[in-house]
């Protein structure tokens, strides 16, 4: 699978775990230099508190484009060390 926006590959991996129809890719298949922390948080009541990466690509920004869950609950423990997406960012096979 891979997670593209503004055409570029943002992660790529043949082993994403789908949840609620979103796949999280491993932390390790992120193309790092294109995310940066946000400050941003918000909480799932089964999965925890979930941090966000703003999304930068030849100077253009998709905020808070993707999540991960720093400390995840034992419900959700497949998602730990990964990283899903949304705002746009596409994600194909």
């Amino acid at each position: 699978m891979k997670a593209i926006w503004n055409n570029t590959i943002l992660a790529e991996s043949d082993a994403t775990v789908v949840i609620e129809n979103n796949h999280y890719f491993p932390h390790s298949s992120l193309f790092k230099d294109y995310f940066k922390k946000s400050e941003t948080q918000s909480t799932c009541p089964w999965k925890g508190v979930a941090s966000y990466y703003t999304i930068e690509v030849d100077g253009k920004q998709n905020k808070d484009a993707a999540w991960f869950y720093p400390e995840v609950s034992e419900n959700a423990i497949t998602i730990k060390n990964h990283v899903a997406f949304w705002k746009g960012i596409d994600i194909q096979p």
